[in-house]
């Protein structure tokens, strides 16, 4: 069983295409260079287009980190080291088990999301983003169990809603009005998930498609 220790520690993970280092300040040029090519494909993620606002995203993320709320990784390629993107572990879960009840330790979250992810263009389509869930779903279950993973994307975010549903995540429903969309609108978000139950089929349909 997981115990409160195990989420102080970020781990490497690593798969034949795509490696997930934590993330720290010396990863800002890669994912600077990483977001430069058509910033179209970003209008409904938030991915900086400069230096300056790149540095303060990756300082948030570690702070993230620091306070125990988030686990972000830069995305990378095993070959040569290139940033490709970012991802993270965010928004871990409590819930307030009773006492008689409780299954677990306090202090160890039930459930959690990955977010904040992108890529940059070139390895859109490629299999890394794919690769890159397995990696963190894999983490989330197997070392964390978890309950739960949850991943949110703006409603017309079509390239992200499909790649969801490709890994076999399910739409728990749509939230309206939720938040403030990244091109300045008020978005809706799909709220999408996989369960500790469903994962075993997952992994194995996953694991099936990369041999």
């Amino acid at each position: 069983m997981a115990t409160e220790q195990d989420f102080s520690t970020v781990p490497v993970l690593e798969s034949p295409s795509v490696r997930l280092v934590p993330l720290d300040a010396g990863h800002v040029p890669g994912l600077v260079e990483a977001a430069r090519e058509e910033r179209e494909r970003f209008r409904f993620t938030d991915v900086p287009a400069d230096e300056t606002r790149m540095a303060a995203y990756v300082e948030r993320a570690v702070t993230g980190r620091a306070k125990g709320e988030a686990v972000p990784f830069a995305v990378t390629d095993p070959f040569d080291g290139r940033v490709l993107g970012t991802t993270r572990f965010c928004y871990f879960e409590h819930w307030k088990w009773l006492p008689e009840h409780r299954p677990r330790p306090v202090g160890v979250p039930e459930a959690v999301e990955i977010g904040y992810t992108w890529l940059t263009v070139r390895a859109q389509g490629t299999g890394v983003n794919r690769e890159a869930k397995r990696l963190l779903l894999g983490f989330a279950f197997e070392q964390w169990r978890m309950r739960r993973v949850t991943f949110r994307t703006d409603v017309r975010n079509m390239r992200s809603r499909r790649a969801l549903e490709g890994l076999g995540a399910s739409l728990d429903g749509v939230l309206r009005n939720a938040q403030a969309g990244y091109d300045g609108t008020v978005r809706d978000t799909a709220v999408y998930s996989v369960l500790d139950t469903e994962w075993a089929r997952i992994r194995d349909r996953l694991d099936a498609r990369t041999r």
